[in-house]
């Protein structure tokens, strides 16, 4: 947490919210006097207006006047990271370093940022310096429905993979959003009201490893590892030129 918490009290008591936003994955809460709390959630943190699952995660309490009581950051695992920036540090600290929002990104703009790369596209597409916002699960889901094996290069993608590829990643943020994200079977993620998200049963491929293809009938559905993150892909939907020489090196 930066600043202390007495510093935070001091800076925010009193003060009214002015706005809520979202930059990439964290929330941007700003307040009076150009101030914004932003809060990075990361692998298990949430911020809610309801009860958290327990007491003895709770990193963060604000107590809040009118229709909302107050607002809580529960993170189980402490990897989340709570800021106050004032508006110059935001350009600095937050926009410099993260790339175009996933949700309106170009199929241009991801080319031009990742076209060149190297890295396998899965492992690209979770750069939240190249595009923000795109989490592992769903960056299988995009691959999927786009028809792209999620261990080719991204130098090697051809123009309309890149459409196809910025197309799903609207399709499926849009689709999580509405159906209030994933939870899966550890419980881990929940939403603000404590509750289960619903998207985790629209999923094509995450988590579904051995299961057939529910798109093609054939493949079932593999499981590989890509910079210490599973990785879910249908290997009959999502066929590459030249698999058979490399997929040891993906």
């Amino acid at each position: 947490m930066s600043p202390s918490i007495a510093t935070l009290k001091r800076r925010m008591v009193g003060r009214t919210v002015v706005d809520v936003g979202r930059r990439g994955k964290r929330v941007m809460i700003r307040i009076e006097d150009d101030q914004t709390l932003v809060i990075e959630p990361r692998m298990t943190g949430i911020v809610m207006l309801a009860d958290p699952p327990t007491l003895e995660h709770l990193r963060l309490q604000i107590e809040l006047d009118g229709r909302v009581a107050r607002m809580l950051f529960w993170d189980r695992r402490g990897l989340g990271t709570i800021r106050l920036l004032r508006a110059a540090e935001i350009a600095s600290k937050i926009d410099d370093r993260l790339g175009p929002d996933a949700l309106s990104i170009t199929a241009e703009a991801l080319r031009q940022r990742l076209g060149q790369s190297r890295r396998c596209v899965k492992v690209a597409l979770l750069d939240q310096s190249a595009v923000a916002g795109i989490g592992n699960m769903y960056a299988a889901e995009i691959l999927f429905l786009a028809g792209v094996d999620p261990r080719t290069r991204c130098h090697r993608l051809s123009g309309p993979q890149w459409v196809r590829i910025a197309t799903m990643t609207h399709r499926v943020l849009d689709d999580a959003i509405r159906h209030e994200g994933s939870t899966l079977s550890d419980g881990t993620y929940r939403n603000a009201l404590n509750q289960d998200g619903s998207y985790q049963n629209y999923h094509q491929v995450y988590d579904r490893e051995d299961r057939v293809c529910g798109r093609c009938g054939e493949g079932a559905i593999r499981r590989i590892v890509q910079a210490q993150r599973s990785t879910f892909f249908c290997p009959v939907c999502q066929r590459r030129q030249g698999l058979h020489h490399s997929v040891h090196r993906g």
